[in-house]
C-alpha cells in the first residue's frame, strides 16, 4: 500500500483580481484558494488510497495565514498535513519551493508516490515537480492524464506533442498530473468538520537549512485584455469577399 504525498499551493483566486486602465493589478480585495491544478493532485491521491489503500499526506509551503488552505486540503482526503510556513514564504519562486519541499520530505515524510499539479494557477511555471524529483533523486513522470498503481510500480498515460505515451516507473516516483486526470470532489460538510480533527505538522523556517537566493525574479505584472472587432459575416458571396478583403488588410493573408 503506497505512502503518498500530495503537494499543493495556496494562491490568489484570479476571479477577484481587478485590472486598472493602465494594466496594473488591484489585489486589495482578493481571496485565496488551493491552486486548481493541485486539486487534481489531491484528488488523485485520495482516489488511489480508496482503491489501493495506503496513506496520503498533504504538503504545502506558504505564509502562516494559509491555514484555511491546509484545512481545505485535509477535507479532500488527506489524513495529515505538513504546513511549511513563514512570512517570508509569500513570493517564493519554483527553485526555492522545490528546495524547501525536498528538505522537509527527505527528513520527515516517508513516501512511495509524490503527486503534484501540472503547474500552479498563479505562476504556471511547471518547474516544482521536476525540480523536486531531481533533488530527491527519483523518477519523474509529467503531464500524466491516467495513473494506475500496480504493486511497487506505477503505470502512467502521458500526453505528448506526438500523441499518447504509456510508461511505467518503479516507486518511489513523482508524478505531475493534468487537469483531465479527474474531477476534484467538493468536500461535504462532514469532510470539512472532520478536517479540523486531523493532524497538522507545522514546519518553520528555522527548522530548515538555508535556502539560497531565487533564480527567477518577477519584476512586474500587468493585466491584458482581448478586444474583438465583432464584425459578422454570412455565407453571402459579398460577405465572403469582404471577409477575405479584411484578412488581407490585417495582414493575415498575403
Amino acid at each position: 500500500m503506497p505512502q503518498m504525498i500530495a503537494c499543493f499551493k495556496w494562491v490568489v483566486d484570479e476571479a477577484y483580481i481587478r485590472v486598472g486602465a493602465s494594466g496594473d493589478l488591484d489585489m486589495n480585495a482578493v481571496d485565496y484558494k488551493i491552486s486548481d491544478y493541485d486539486k487534481n493532485a489531491l484528488e488523485e491521491a485520495a482516489r488511489i488510497r480508496e482503491q489501493a489503500g495506503g496513506s496520503v499526506a498533504a504538503v504545502t509551503v506558504g505564509v502562516p495565514e494559509a491555514t484555511k488552505g491546509v484545512k481545505d486540503a485535509l477535507s479532500r482526503g488527506a489524513e495529515k498535513a505538513f504546513f511549511i510556513q513563514d512570512p517570508s514564504f509569500r513570493d517564493l519562486e519554483p527553485s526555492q519551493t522545490a528546495r524547501i519541499l525536498a528538505a522537509v520530505i527527505q527528513s520527515r515524510i516517508p513516501y512511495d508516490l509524490i503527486l503534484c499539479g501540472e503547474g500552479s494557477s498563479d505562476l504556471y511555471a511547471r518547474q516544482v515537480g521536476p525540480r523536486l524529483a531531481e533533488l530527491l533523486g527519483i523518477p519523474c513522470l509529467s503531464f500524466v492524464q491516467k495513473l494506475t498503481v500496480e504493486g511497487d510500480r506505477v503505470v502512467a498515460e502521458r500526453r505528448t506533442d506526438e500523441g499518447q505515451e504509456v510508461c511505467t516507473a518503479p516507486m518511489p516516483v513523482l508524478v505531475t498530473v493534468l487537469p483531465d486526470i479527474n474531477t476534484p470532489r467538493i468536500p461535504s460538510v462532514r469532510d470539512t468538520l472532520m478536517a479540523s480533527k486531523k493532524e497538522v505538522v507545522p514546519v518553520r523556517k528555522e527548522d530548515l537549512p538555508d535556502i539560497s537566493s531565487p533564480f527567477l525574479e518577477t519584476v512586474s505584472m500587468k493585466g491584458t485584455s482581448l478586444k474583438r472587432s465583432g464584425t459578422r459575416f454570412t455565407e453571402d458571396p459579398g460577405d465572403v469577399k469582404a471577409f477575405v478583403d479584411t484578412l488581407l488588410q490585417k495582414g493575415v493573408l498575403k
